[in-house]
């Protein structure tokens, strides 16, 4: 899943004690709050017109970390990371979304490869996919690509997946870490959009900021991310969060973007917004580079 951030100016326990924390804590601290300046937009006030974030040259920023981080890894003899991709079925934007996965992946240095499976694999058979995985010392990382078939359920498969394993985030323990402001594995699109405003410098202190969307792996991660404490345990944005969702009536939905500084949507906006990341080269880019990010973090066992 894709989702576009647009930014209005008017609108299991953790190993080796505190070690994996502080480690996990200075790949996830926020901007300082002192660095974001007194304005949450450079543009003038007289302008209309949207700052482009490039998504694409911010993952390139990301993955040329992730690339170094790797290395050094590796060269205090710790096994290469390694990422394994379950595909089922033929759906062509999934096909394509795990070959840009992959391609990103041996760019940086983390090994993968690719299972697929027919369309008419069974539930069981998925699950037992899964469990070896598991066990699989050599797999760093474990991702199903989704949507699935609709004879399988798809939260049944997330949670099968062993948390330390699940890099996607979708994982029943790491959802709820998540939303109990402590680390853990966060879904990649939420990631992408939180790292694009945390390296962007735009203050969510004190913001009004509208989520449009509720879904579980993207819309609540996003809204989860912003709105909670800066100082604590897995730090936030300290904004106050809109959910908005289908059933918002318009007039309403219309209300409070107007009056949101931050509005993170699933396509491209372009009026009343300081920033904007277009759609392609908006999140997408940088959801698969916290992906690999989270393949890392996996391989070094930082949360789990």
């Amino acid at each position: 899943m894709a989702a576009a951030a647009a930014f209005s100016s008017s609108c299991s326990a953790l190993r080796s004690g505190l070690v994996p924390l502080r480690r996990w804590r200075a790949l996830s601290r926020p901007v300082p709050r002192a660095a974001y300046g007194t304005s949450s937009s450079p543009r003038s006030a007289a302008s209309d017109e949207a700052t482009i974030i490039s998504g694409t040259q911010l993952a390139k920023q990301v993955l040329k970390e992730v690339q170094r981080d790797v290395e050094s890894w590796i060269s205090f003899g710790n096994k290469r990371p390694h990422l394994t991709v379950i595909l089922v079925g033929d759906n062509p934007a999934s096909h394509i979304y795990v070959r840009n996965k992959i391609r990103a992946a041996a760019a940086v240095g983390i090994s993968s490869e690719i299972i697929l499976r027919p369309k008419d694999i069974s539930q069981e058979e998925l699950l037992d996919m899964t469990v070896k995985l598991n066990k699989d010392s050599t797999v760093s990382g474990v991702l199903v690509q989704l949507p699935l078939p609709d004879h399988i359920d798809e939260r049944t498969v997330c949670n099968a997946i062993a948390p330390e394993k699940d890099v996607d985030g979708f994982h029943i323990m790491n959802i709820g870490r998540l939303c109990l402001d402590q680390p853990s594995i966060i879904p990649a699109t939420a990631a992408a959009v939180w790292e694009i405003i945390r390296r962007t410098g735009i203050q969510t202190f004190g913001k009004n900021v509208v989520v449009a969307g509720r879904s579980k792996n993207v819309g609540m991660p996003i809204s989860m991310l912003l709105h909670t404490d800066g100082e604590h345990e897995r730090p936030g944005g300290d904004a106050t969060v809109t959910i908005t969702h289908r059933y918002t009536p318009k007039e309403q939905l219309k209300i409070h973007t107007q009056l949101a500084d931050i509005v993170v949507v699933a396509a491209e906006v372009k009026k009343k917004a300081g920033f904007i990341t277009p759609v392609p080269g908006g999140v997408g880019p940088m959801t698969v580079a916290m992906l690999l990010k989270n393949t890392l973090v996996a391989a070094k066992k930082l949360i789990y």
